[in-house]
């Protein structure tokens, strides 16, 4: 089991200045914040991250001060993944992933592949990625479910296959995964509303939206959960309920920088086609900040 990947990691955002382009000192301050409040691991240019508005230099510079950021402190996840099987394949060879503990990887999206075309994806992936491999189905986003038979089949067949991050927002799927899972295969939490519940299943952590705004909190109630004390963390989900709410209200990442405005950590900016939260959304968030 990688047990450096148990835990609170984070889905880390891309800020960006007045004029769109990467607020570096920022992002540099976002990173510090997490890993002195707790948090277990970082992830780099997710969805959260705008990885799809992100041009490939951008991508670079980012990694480039994140990594100098963290220092060696926290394991770092990269996130390289998409719907042309060959492009990603490139991307993981062209990357230097030593830095990186594994990549994240999402299902192919758009294209609405078969279980099998899931499968042989992500064997094809296994067959060239030099470090570990966390699955990643969101089917909101890619308009496909990789189903528990898949994840499991690819956990089976592929040792560098570690673990999936399950956003299906689906109970049973999780409940099915952490039944039938290889002894060693983490489930992981992508759904930071079902991240306790996951835990105090058997769930490894969860990759966190919210938790990088929160990290001493979100990051104690996590491992309060893998500790199985579900009162006390269940106390501090549910100062957290309405938060997690808000910042999923629009759209992600809008909602998770408009905390980090309230904050002052960043600004809210993001690129088009995605709209900065709305002056309703900013005031119930900054009427949360104030109040926590």
């Amino acid at each position: 089991m990688n047990s450096k990947l148990i835990g609170t990691g984070v889905a880390l955002v891309t800020p960006f200045k007045a004029d769109l382009s990467v607020d570096h000192d920022a992002l540099t301050q976002i990173v510090n914040f997490n890993i002195e409040n707790g948090t277990n691991y970082l992830v780099v240019m997710g969805t959260t991250g705008e990885s799809v508005t992100v041009t490939k230099t951008e991508k670079e510079a980012i990694i480039k001060t994140i990594t100098e950021a963290n220092k060696g402190r926290v394991p770092l996840v990269l996130g390289i993944g998409g719907n042309n099987t060959a492009a990603v394949i490139e991307e993981i060879k062209s990357t230097d992933l030593s830095p990186f503990e594994a990549i994240l990887s999402v299902s192919p999206y758009y294209s609405k592949p078969t279980q099998e075309g899931v499968y042989q994806h992500f064997k094809a992936i296994s067959k060239v990625c030099p470090i570990s491999i966390i699955l990643y189905n969101v089917p909101g986003r890619t308009a496909s479910n990789m189903l528990p038979e898949t994840t499991l089949r690819l956990a089976n067949d592929f040792k560098n296959i570690v673990a999936v991050k399950e956003a299906g927002n689906n109970i049973s799927q999780y409940l099915k995964l952490l039944k039938d899972k290889p002894e060693d295969f983490l489930i992981i939490s992508g759904d930071d509303d079902l991240a306790l519940g996951v835990v105090l299943a058997g769930g490894a952590g969860v990759i966190s939206v919210i938790g990088q705004a929160v990290p001493a909190q979100f990051s104690k109630m996590i491992q309060l959960g893998l500790e199985g004390k579900a009162k006390e963390a269940y106390d501090i989900h549910y100062k957290l309920m309405d938060v997690v709410g808000y910042i999923f209200e629009e759209n992600n990442p809008s909602g998770i920088k408009a905390v980090y405005e309230a904050l002052g950590l960043c600004r809210a900016d993001v690129r088009l086609p995605l709209v900065e939260a709305t002056t309703g959304l900013k005031e119930k968030i900054k009427v949360f900040v104030e109040a926590f």
